[in-house]
């Protein structure tokens, strides 16, 4: 059995970063935390903060990956949800009805993470990424700081 501990992040597809932000970060008013590319996949993972939840933007840098295919299929828009775990591999592999060996790792923000195999229910795809107490719950407020204007 898997125990979701919380949402880690809702991670939107987008075909450049730059532009996404012009409307998440420059509208909306939400604060780059972390960004990173990873070389497999080929991807610039960027994280805005949303109060008690992240939004991931998943830019494809190789036209030969996933997120690539998904962003020729689908266009831009949801990509998948993240749950945060105590047991990524176990979730994964649970999840997905499989082997825990047949689990592929990734890493996003330092964190273990891997997507469930198989078809996604409802047609969204998800993932697992590790529970830290101490950052996830601890060290945060839940909500982001503004006024009755939103700023």
């Amino acid at each position: 059995m898997t125990v979701v501990r919380r949402v880690d992040h809702i991670a939107i597809a987008v075909a450049h970063t730059d532009s996404a932000l012009k409307y998440f970060s420059d509208r909306l008013g939400l604060a780059v935390v972390h960004t990173q590319v990873n070389l497999e996949p080929h991807v610039r993972l960027t994280y805005l903060d949303a109060g008690n939840v992240y939004i991931q933007l998943v830019e494809a840098l190789d036209a030969d990956s996933d997120a690539a295919r998904f962003l020729a299929t689908q266009g831009e828009g949801l990509h998948h949800i993240c749950f945060a775990v105590d047991d990524v591999v176990g979730a994964a592999a649970f999840s997905g009805g499989v082997s825990k060996d047949s689990v592929v790792l990734g890493t996003g923000r330092g964190r273990d993470s891997a997507f469930v195999p198989g078809s996604p229910p409802s047609g969204v795809r998800i993932e697992y990424t590790e529970f830290r107490s101490e950052e996830d719950v601890d060290g945060v407020s839940g909500w982001l700081p503004g006024d009755a204007t939103g700023r």
